[in-house]
Parts: C-alpha cells; sequence; structure tokens
C-alpha cells in the first residue's frame, strides 16, 4: 500500500522548484515519503552504565569528551543496539552531526541525555554506516506543469536535474502542513493508472525521509490540526518531539495575529514531564489547540518578540507547575553543566513581559 492510498484525486503534494517559484506538478500519493534515514554509529568501549540504555536512547545525545579543549559532540534520535556478545562495549546509532571527534583521537568520554547522565566508555570509534542507495521518491499520478512537460521533452541531463527543490506538503483540508527540501533529479517516468495525462514519476537525489515512528503522528495531522488541547499528552517523549517537530514546520507556513497587550494566558501543566512537553503546552497556551510558541529557549525568546499571537505585556497562569519542576529542574548543558530549564524558561518568559503566576 503506498503512503496516501486512500486519498487519490486530492492534489496532497506540490514539487516546487525553490529557485524559481514554480510548481513542477501536484499529485495525491508519494511513496517513499517515509523510510529510514542513513545513520552513523558509535561503538563505546568499556562501557560503564549510569542508566538503563537499551532501545530509544533520547532525541539528543550529547558525548562528551574528558579533553576541556574539545567540543562535545551530538548525535541525533540515538538507539541503543546494545552490547555486542562477549564485548564489554555499546553500540550507539542515531543522525551524526558531522563535527565528531578529530580523526584518530581516543579517549573517556561521558554520554548524557540532555537530563541525566548515561554512563562512559574509556574509548570509542565511530563506525561507518554501510553503503546503500536510497530507495527512490516516486510521485504517482502527478499533474506535471509546463516547466516538467518541457523537461521531460527535452530529456538531458541537465533537463531532468530539478536542482533546488521542495516537496510542499498540505492536509486534507488543504492547508499548508510542512514542506520536505530536497535536491533531485528525474531518474524515470512512466504513464499512471491515476488518470489521463497523469504520471508516476521518479527522482533520485538527496532528501531526508520520514523516520516510521513519526508515521502515525503525520496520519493524525493529514487530517487536519487538533481542535482540543492536549492531543499529544499520551504520547511518549519521542512521538511528542516528532509532534513538536510538525507544529514548528506548519507554524513555518502560516502567519500569526498578534493579540492586544494585557492578554491572559493559561497553561495547563498537568503534563509537562519532558521538553517537548513544555513546548507544546506552552505553544497550546499562547496559540491554542496544536499552537506553537517556541521548541527551545531560544526559539521562545523569539517568539516573544512578536509575530506569534503574543504582545507584550502579558499575563500566564501555570496551572500544575509542580509537574514542570519536578521533572525539568535538573538538566545537562551539552557539555553536562547542570542547570535548571524550568527556571529558565520563567526567566525568559519574565524579560519577554510575560507575568508567569504558578499554581
Amino acid at each position: 500500500m503506498h503512503e496516501d492510498e486512500g486519498h487519490r484525486g486530492r492534489a496532497r503534494y506540490t514539487l516546487a522548484s525553490k529557485e524559481h517559484g514554480h510548481a513542477w506538478g501536484l499529485c495525491a500519493e508519494v511513496e517513499g515519503l517515509f523510510g529510514e534515514a542513513p545513520q552513523g554509529a558509535y561503538e563505546l568501549f568499556g562501557w560503564v552504565p549510569q542508566a538503563d540504555v537499551r532501545g530509544w536512547v533520547g532525541d539528543r545525545v550529547w558525548l562528551v569528551p574528558d579533553d576541556e579543549t574539545l567540543d562535545p559532540w551530538l548525535l541525533e534520535d540515538a538507539e541503543s543496539v546494545g552490547r555486542p556478545l562477549g564485548t564489554d562495549s555499546l553500540v550507539l546509532t542515531g543522525l551524526d552531526d558531522y563535527e565528531g571527534p578529530p580523526e584518530g583521537h581516543r579517549g573517556r568520554v561521558r554520554v548524557h541525555d540532555g537530563h541525566r547522565w548515561l554512563g562512559s566508555c574509556r574509548e570509542f570509534g565511530r563506525v561507518l554506516p554501510s553503503v546503500r542507495s536510497a530507495p527512490p521518491l516516486v510521485l504517482r499520478g502527478l499533474a506535471p506543469g509546463d516547466q516538467l512537460r518541457a523537461a521531460l521533452v527535452k530529456g538531458t541531463r541537465r533537463a531532468l536535474d530539478l536542482e533546488q527543490a521542495a516537496l510542499e506538503i498540505r492536509d486534507d483540508r488543504g492547508t499548508p502542513l510542512t514542506e520536505r527540501p530536497l535536491r533531485a533529479r528525474v531518474s524515470a517516468w512512466r504513464p499512471s493508472s491515476c488518470g489521463t495525462d497523469r504520471i508516476d514519476l521518479e527522482l533520485d537525489g538527496d532528501f531526508t525521509p520520514v523516520p516510521p515512528y513519526a508515521r502515525p503522528i503525520w496520519e493524525r495531522w493529514f487530517a487536519g490540526p487538533p481542535d482540543t488541547r492536549g492531543s499529544w499528552a499520551g504520547l511518549d517523549t519521542r512521538h511528542r518531539g516528532a509532534w513538536l517537530d510538525l507544529v514548528r514546520e506548519r507554524t513555518c507556513q502560516r502567519t500569526h495575529r498578534d493579540r492586544p497587550a494585557g492578554h491572559a494566558y493559561e497553561l495547563d501543566g498537568r503534563h509537562v514531564t519532558d521538553r517537548p512537553g513544555l513546548y507544546l503546552a506552552l505553544g497550546e497556551a499562547v496559540n491554542g489547540p496544536g499552537g506553537y510558541f517556541g521548541g527551545c529557549v531560544a526559539a521562545v525568546d523569539d517568539c516573544l518578540r512578536g509575530a506569534f499571537g503574543y504582545t507584550a505585556p502579558a499575563t500566564l497562569l501555570w496551572r500544575e507547575a509542580a509537574t514542570a519542576r519536578e521533572h525539568l529542574s535538573q538538566a545537562l548543558t551539552p557539555d553536562g553543566r547542570s542547570y535548571d530549564l524550568f527556571g529558565v524558561v520563567l526567566d525568559v518568559l519574565a524579560q519577554g513581559g510575560m507575568d508567569v503566576t504558578l499554581a
């Protein structure tokens, strides 16, 4: 089954040229939108655990070298694939930030997830991912635009290179949801069974698929934004992160009408048990169900400056604030220094003209 079987006929996707501003074509189905992205891996030799590290480890896992002249290294969406039999090592996989250790570096490294120390190792090695070609992105039932028709008729390598493009995605109501950048080249096309003058277009190039675990979140948002607050509350931290990503990306496609100064906001803090929950609850307090008001401390500071539904001064009643204080007061910076995330957010809100009352 394709990613969007059952939505045949709706132009959910637009293949757009970011350089020239035209649409290469529109379609209802895309194959290859969801899939595993190439990942890097670290083998941590002499692993000494400080926490149970199994399965998904965290959205941002930091490797902190003992050598203080070196910056920490980031592994995003990290997972533990376990301890190889007969060894004292641990293998972590994830999206590497490409700013890892110096070539040949060997030394003790401590590991944390931004909240707690996970353990340490005496040395580590970067394991190169297996070389494999990603499956093509297939746009099924594409109605090609004039520029794409001309490129297909010409058929040269240069004409079929779509260069800087984007897959613009709308929900079932036709509202912009998000977009995925890609540098694409047409590798094949054929008449489509979806209708006359439609084609199935295959694209090769740089495209980062949506991870499979996020697919249920996307399918929920395809139906339209939530109409009640806290629709994310029952999700675990990893899926809350996927929800927050879509909230942020959807906001990039929209404009907000700032409320006048003096508005009174209210935050439901019952489910603020992790970082994504903090920013989801704050976004809904300011901008309603599915609303956005920052996905990190710096982004909250930006939102307080206007254009995100807020005008200073204002008030915020933070209900059940003890939950956030319990779960977010002990956080770690990338280099492993302790800080109070809950307190930092309160300070940023106060500096932005938000008078917060904790209840």
